[in-house]
């Protein structure tokens, strides 16, 4: 049987990691959180699919392609979360267990931050732990993967 194909999805400003605000989101880069990531899903079992982008419709769009060639997505859709209904249904319209993470702790920041459109298509939310969050993002997604699986 094929190793489960996860899709890691970062949202806009996040290219930036390590360099805005690293008081809020640490000095990580993005490129050092795929590295983790992928490693972490290899010793897992699954094969780790990263991608980044700026532009909402973009988003949508690997989301909507992950429906056919993944079994799983972890998601930080940064500021997305807090206004994209677009997300939300393309997330919905997937079918797929997906956790959603935020490096930062979102109820510690601005009360615009503490509403999550995405979390409503979350099978679990993980914030505030940094790179470790999408660790553990992953273990849940494998446990949420066998669990399908042994169904």
């Amino acid at each position: 049987m094929p190793a489960p194909r996860v899709l890691i999805l970062n949202g806009p400003n996040l290219n930036l990691l390590g360099t805005r605000e690293p008081e809020i989101y640490g000095r990580i880069t993005l490129a050092d959180l795929e590295e983790a990531c992928r490693a972490k899903a290899e010793a897992l079992g699954m094969s780790a699919t990263c991608q980044q982008s700026n532009h909402e419709g973009e988003l949508v769009s690997w989301i909507q392609q992950a429906r056919t060639e993944q079994d799983g997505l972890v998601i930080n859709a940064g500021a997305y979360t807090h206004t994209s209904v677009a997300l939300l249904d393309a997330l919905l319209a997937c079918e797929r267990p997906v956790i959603e993470v935020h490096l930062s702790n979102i109820f510690r920041r601005e009360s615009f931050r503490h509403h999550s459109y995405i979390s409503q298509a979350a099978d679990g939310v993980i914030c505030g732990l940094g790179k470790t969050g999408y660790l553990l993002a992953l273990e849940a997604l494998a446990q949420l993967l066998k669990s399908e699986l042994d169904a």
